[in-house]
């Protein structure tokens, strides 16, 4: 008897398979080398082995007979049982033949090669960007679409990626995770401090494209075009004078409230 993660694993199988999967002479095929092979009846798919076409069967019944003996969770497909179980040996039989990062899955390790060769095969059809991950691709778009899905319970402010919003969520907690090795630093963010040790390393890695001026701060840089475009989104509620940069809003504002700008000599 073929040996499984739980005894009575091979019962289970059988019986479902026997009364579920038709193999008759519909499902079982001649290709043209003369080869038989076991075709799904519900989505075609191939096997050349009758056994694999019972497990396959799984998939579609969403019967899951394989369980993990550690956190038992379940699983349709042997193989990937097999797979979860490295989350807990943190075994890691895949390794990069360039810069020999070990991985414990062969379809990471096969996205992780694509940051030496630059192979981007995923394209977004808007803007033409490319990406070497599916998922990558997928919160891209969101930026096309505005979809946000990931909403913060606290304030709920709305996010397009989750990562985003577990970041944010240390602001509540006023956790700061990530500190600078240089001078110590704290923020709750990782990008934050990405961002600030550019103070030390002095990096200005966006640059005008008109005027060449070189920035640390994407969002300064987009500031700094304003210039060039005259473009002036933010304006005064109370007289409708219109300025580049928000905090010049807040500083024109204090004509209307602060007695001393209201002299005589003004």
């Amino acid at each position: 008897m073929e040996t499984h993660i739980k005894t009575n694993e091979t019962h289970l199988i059988s019986d479902m398979c026997v009364k579920t999967v038709d193999i008759d002479k519909n499902a079982e095929n001649v290709n043209n080398e003369n080869k038989k092979y076991f075709a799904c009846n519900i989505c075609g798919q191939k096997f050349d082995q009758k056994r694999l076409l019972k497990k396959y069967f799984h998939t579609h019944t969403k019967e899951k007979p394989y369980s993990c003996v550690v956190c038992n969770k379940t699983f349709s497909l042997k193989c990937n049982l097999y797979r979860h179980s490295r989350t807990h040996t943190k075994e890691k039989p895949y390794s990069c033949d360039v810069c020999h990062k070990d991985f414990s899955q062969k379809d990471n390790l096969n996205m992780h090669f694509r940051t030496h060769t630059k192979e981007k095969p995923y394209s977004c059809d808007v803007c033409g960007k490319g990406f070497s991950q599916r998922g990558s691709l997928a919160t891209h778009c969101r930026i096309h679409t505005a979809e946000k899905l990931f909403s913060c319970d606290l304030c709920y402010k709305d996010f397009s990626q989750k990562g985003h919003l577990n970041e944010h969520f240390l602001i509540h907690r006023n956790e700061k995770p990530f500190s600078c090795d240089i001078c110590g630093k704290k923020y709750s963010r990782k990008y934050e401090l990405k961002v600030h040790f550019r103070v030390h390393t002095n990096e200005k890695p966006y640059s005008c494209d008109v005027c060449h001026k070189d920035f640390s701060r994407k969002s300064n840089l987009n500031v700094h075009f304003r210039i060039h475009t005259n473009k002036k989104p933010f304006s005064c509620d109370v007289c409708g004078k219109k300025f580049s940069q928000k905090g010049h809003v807040n500083t024109h504002n204090r004509i209307h409230t602060n007695k001393d700008f209201y002299s005589p000599d003004v």
